[in-house]
């Protein structure tokens, strides 16, 4: 299967320090990549940095054939490479309607007709179009956070922690949406603090600890890796 993207020797620093040393991978088209490590192992940084907020240090980002590193973030949204960020960065004062109309600012086409295939997936949103998006639920306001980043017409979505301070019934709903746009072609990239779901969603996976990359393969020979169970999962 082709890839999608392709990032080699990727490096970012905040100052002196190298958050990411040099790292490697591929995500395959069409399929769910899962990029697990504990809290300052570098996921969020690697995120950023595709998504054009973050400058690396060195290295290349492939996306489509297309060299990402010296774009800016709305470039690489033109290319249909969208992040949704940890913290959902929803516009609170706004509704509902404007938040998924702000995620298509760059279109001129089609926009109505992908606003009702997006509220067909998160059904809880047409109930609350009128409302403002800071009276939403925790859950309500990640399915916002992925259904504006819908708005965009990714080809690759990056999701970061999107589970992250939500009750399992939501974050079990929000998992179920995701592999069904998956199936329906989407391509994602999650990082993801709740290792198992991550794994039981996702095909491939890479671990990364202090800013590299220490252990990768197919999410269905991770789960029974005794490293991955020691430092994840659990016994």
């Amino acid at each position: 299967m082709s890839a999608m993207l392709s990032v080699s020797g990727l490096q970012v620093h905040y100052g002196v320090i190298e958050a990411v040393k040099g790292i490697d991978f591929t995500l395959p088209q069409g399929r769910i990549t899962t990029l697990l490590g504990a809290n300052g192992a570098g996921k969020s940084t690697t995120l950023l940095a595709l998504s054009g907020l973050l400058r690396p240090s060195a290295g290349s980002i492939l996306f489509g054939g297309a060299e990402l590193i010296r774009l800016a973030p709305h470039q690489i949204v033109e290319l249909g490479l969208i992040q949704v960020p940890e913290g959902r960065e929803i516009l609170t004062t706004l509704s509902v309607r404007e938040n998924l109309l702000l995620g298509a600012y760059r279109r001129r086409d089609e926009i109505e007709t992908d606003f009702e295939n997006v509220i067909g997936w998160f059904p809880r949103l047409r109930e609350r179009l009128n409302s403002a998006a800071g009276n939403l639920s925790g859950g309500e306001q990640q399915m916002l956070a992925i259904a504006r980043a819908l708005m965009s017409r990714p080809r690759l979505l990056l999701l970061d922690e999107p589970s992250m301070g939500l009750a399992p019934l939501l974050v079990r709903e929000i998992f179920k949406i995701l592999k069904q746009l998956n199936e329906q072609g989407l391509t994602i990239l999650l990082v993801e603090q709740n290792a198992r779901q991550a794994l039981q969603l996702a095909d491939f996976a890479y671990v990364m600890e202090n800013g590299a990359i220490v252990l990768f393969g197919p999410t269905a020979e991770l789960l029974d890796n005794p490293k991955v169970i020691a430092a994840y999962l659990g016994a």
